[in-house]
């Protein structure tokens, strides 16, 4: 049975535009698809979303939030040193985002050209991992694992210096066979770089 615009949700547009976008592209997919594909008016689908790059927005959004929430449980999850939360979590970055090329390339081409035009929901994503990442370095200093005179800004050298490893510019060099040794290297560099010199 086709939904009544009473129980249409945002959510459920959002999943039905992640579908349509997986068929037919980001250049050929319209709202009248969206709406199509949910079996309502397209006026139905501009009552969540008033414009059609506002329905895009909201769905890069959406897209990006599923990383980031994934990553939050290991920035959070006091039962790890600072030095494994912070491996685990870099880690966790680097197989979400060569998962989502990997598993499904149609929706992550798409969702290369969705980022691209929404350049301030990529901005807020990376701020928020940037986040994670300074409450990660500021619990190693707090415990006198790190040491780094200002968090915030090591927690973006360590984003930048991480780069290839999830910037989705650089996905067809992540399933070359040294990507994961040139992964740990960095890391390990990286890890080393932060870590309190010992007396």
């Amino acid at each position: 049975m086709a939904p009544t615009t009473a129980t249409l949700t945002a959510e459920r547009i959002l999943e039905a535009t992640e579908d349509v976008l997986r068929r037919h592209g980001p250049a050929k997919a319209t709202v009248v698809d969206v709406a199509r594909a949910l079996g309502v008016s397209h006026g139905s689908v501009y009552r969540h979303f008033r414009t059609k790059a506002a329905l895009r927005e909201a769905v890069t959004k959406r897209w990006l939030d599923r990383t980031a929430e994934s990553l939050a449980g290991i920035a959070s999850d006091e039962g790890r040193t600072p030095e494994t939360r912070l491996r685990d979590w870099l880690a966790g970055l680097f197989e979400a985002k060569r998962r989502k090329a990997g598993d499904d390339p149609e929706l992550f081409a798409t969702y290369m050209v969705l980022t691209g035009e929404n350049g301030k929901v990529v901005g807020e994503h990376v701020d928020d991992l940037t986040g994670q990442l300074t409450r990660i370095i500021e619990v190693g200093v707090a415990v006198g694992d790190f040491t780094a005179p200002d968090p915030a800004t090591s927690a973006r050298a360590v984003f930048q210096a991480t780069g290839r490893f999830h910037d989705p510019g650089y996905y067809l060099v992540w399933e070359r066979p040294d990507a994961g040794d040139d992964f740990t290297a960095l890391v390990d560099l990286l890890l080393q770089g932060l870590r309190r010199p010992r007396a």
